[in-house]
C-alpha cells in the first residue's frame, strides 16, 4: 500500500494519539465494543508474558471483515455510519485504544464461513518512526504467526494482536519477576473491569447482544452494581427525565437502588463482592450506561460529595448514543458529564434514595439511629401538576417518617456540603461546588 508522508513529524503525531487517556482496561473494553458491534457472541482475551515478546490477543467470533473493510477500519479518520444503539464512536477505537498500549498492532479477519481466507494488516510505530511514513503494512503467508491465525481456524471473526507492550508493562525491555507480577495484577484488573462494564451483556439483559467473555481461559463473570439478587436490596421507582440538546431530544432513565447494610446481606462473601473494584465509598452514586454499556461506575457527578453515610446508594443512569453531545462523551468513552439542564431534576430524583441509604446505614450502627435532616425532602412536596415525573419519586404508599434537624455545629463537612447545595439556587450551585472542591483539595488525604 502506498504510504502517506507525515508532516512535520511522525513522532509528534504518534505521541498525540497515545496521549488520549486510555488505560489498559479501558483500551481492552473499547476493542470488546467493536466485537459486539460485529455481532460477536464470544470474545476471548489472552495475555502472554515473554519479556520483549509479550503479547495481548483479543479474538471474537463476529462477522469479520473483507480486505477492503479491514483497511478502512484501520485507517485513521475512516468514515462509517453508526446505528442508533451502536457502542462505537468516532471510528477511532480500534486504532487509538490499541496504539495507546502497544507499539505494534496487527489485525486479522476472516469474513467467509465457507473459506479460511484471512485478511491481515498492521500498524508498526517502529516502522513509522524509521521512515516518517504513516502507512498500513499488509501481513501474509508465513508472516501471519500462529497465535493470530489459530482463533480464525473454525469460524469467522477478528483477531486484534498487540506487541511491544511498553505502556502496559512499564519497561522498554520487560524482563524479570516485577514485570511478570505487574502483568498478572493487570489481568485481575481487566477481569473486574470487564465484568462490571459489560455486566448487562453478560447476563443477557441487552436484547440480541448476549455475550461471553474469557480471559486466559477463565470465563469472566458479571458484576451487578445493584445486587438485585440480594433479597434485602431496595429498588425504588425509576424516574424518566427528558433531555433536549441542539435539536435532539431523548430520555434519561434513572433507576435507584439501596443495597442492604452489612448485617442484612445474604452472606459475608456477598457483602465483600458488593464493595466493587474501587471499594464501598468510591462505588456509591451513579452508574451511567450508554446503550447498555457502563461508562461511569460510581460518583455523584459533582451533585454531591462522597459520603460514608451514602455508600449504600447506587443509581443507574441510562441514555442512548443520540445524547452523546449532551453528556459530552469523549473519544475513549471514559468521561461523561451530567447535562446542566437536568442537574436539578436529577438531584431531586436521587434525594429519596439518599434518604433511604442513610437510614439503612444508621441501622447497622451501634446504639440509636442518628437524627438526620435532608432539606431536599422537607422543602418540597411532589406535585404532579408542577413536575410530570414527580409521581415516580414516591417511595411507597406508606408515608415516610419526618426527619429531625441536628444542631448545625455537629454537621460533618459532607453534610454541610449537601445542606448548602440543597438550599442554593441554580446560579449559586456552581460557585458553592467550586469552593467545596478547593476545600477538599486542601484537606489531608
Amino acid at each position: 500500500m502506498t504510504g502517506i508522508e507525515v508532516i512535520p513529524s511522525a513522532k509528534r503525531l504518534i505521541k498525540s494519539l497515545r496521549d488520549l487517556g486510555y488505560d489498559f482496561c479501558q483500551a481492552i473494553a473499547d476493542i470488546v465494543d467493536n466485537a459486539i458491534e460485529a455481532k460477536a457472541t464470544r470474545v476471548t482475551i489472552d495475555v502472554e508474558f515473554d519479556g520483549d515478546d509479550s503479547w495481548v490477543r483479543i479474538a471474537d467470533n463476529g462477522k469479520g471483515m473483507n480486505p477492503d473493510a479491514l483497511r478502512e477500519a484501520m485507517r485513521y479518520g475512516a468514515e462509517r455510519e453508526y446505528d442508533e444503539n451502536a457502542l462505537g464512536k468516532f471510528g477511532l477505537g480500534l486504532k487509538t485504544a490499541s496504539m495507546s498500549q502497544c507499539q505494534c498492532l496487527s489485525v486479522a479477519s476472516r469474513w467467509n464461513p465457507a473459506r479460511a481466507e484471512i485478511a491481515a494488516y498492521k500498524w508498526d510505530l517502529g516502522h513509522i518512526e524509521k521512515t516518517n511514513r504513516w502507512e498500513i503494512l499488509p501481513i501474509g503467508g508465513t508472516s501471519l504467526r500462529p497465535a493470530i491465525r489459530q482463533p480464525l481456524k473454525d469460524s469467522t471473526g477478528t483477531v486484534v494482536f498487540w506487541q511491544r507492550l511498553d505502556r502496559i508493562l512499564g519497561y522498554k525491555h520487560p524482563y524479570g519477576e516485577a514485570a511478570r507480577k505487574r502483568l498478572s495484577q493487570t489481568c485481575r484488573e481487566i477481569e473486574l473491569h470487564l465484568g462490571m462494564v459489560f455486566h448487562r451483556f453478560l447476563t443477557g439483559e441487552i436484547r440480541g447482544k448476549r455475550l461471553k467473555l474469557w480471559l486466559n481461559g477463565n470465563e469472566i463473570k458479571p458484576w451487578d452494581p445493584f445486587f438485585r439478587d440480594e433479597p434485602k436490596t431496595k429498588r425504588l421507582h425509576p424516574v424518566t427525565i427528558q433531555v433536549r440538546h441542539e435539536g435532539i431530544s431523548g430520555d434519561v432513565i434513572l433507576e435507584p437502588f439501596v443495597l442492604p447494610n452489612q448485617d442484612a446481606f445474604s452472606s459475608p462473601e456477598a457483602f465483600r463482592a458488593a464493595s466493587g473494584p474501587a471499594n464501598w465509598n468510591q462505588q456509591q452514586g451513579f452508574y451511567i450506561y450508554r446503550a447498555g454499556r457502563m461508562i461511569q461506575s460510581g460518583g455523584w457527578s459533582n451533585l454531591h460529595a462522597p459520603d460514608e453515610h451514602m455508600k449504600l446508594a447506587r443509581v443507574g443512569v441510562s441514555f442512548s448514543p443520540a445524547l452523546d453531545e449532551a453528556f459530552k462523551i469523549n473519544v475513549a468513552k471514559m468521561r461523561v458529564q451530567m447535562p446542566e439542564q437536568i442537574r436539578d431534576d436529577v438531584r431531586d430524583a436521587v434525594a429519596p434514595v439518599r434518604k433511604l441509604a442513610r437510614e439503612a446505614y444508621d441501622r447497622k450502627q451501634p446504639g440509636p439511629a442518628k437524627p438526620y435532616f435532608d432539606s431536599t425532602i422537607l422543602s418540597r412536596t411532589p406535585d404532579a401538576s408542577q413536575n410530570p415525573t414527580s409521581s415516580t419519586l414516591e417511595l411507597s404508599e406508606k408515608r415516610q417518617e419526618p426527619y429531625v434537624a441536628t444542631s448545625l455545629v455537629t454537621l460533618t463537612i459532607e453534610e454541610w456540603a449537601e445542606r448548602m447545595l440543597a438550599k442554593a439556587n441554580a446560579s449559586e450551585r456552581p460557585i458553592i461546588e467550586a469552593v467545596l472542591q478547593r476545600l477538599k483539595e486542601d484537606l489531608p488525604a
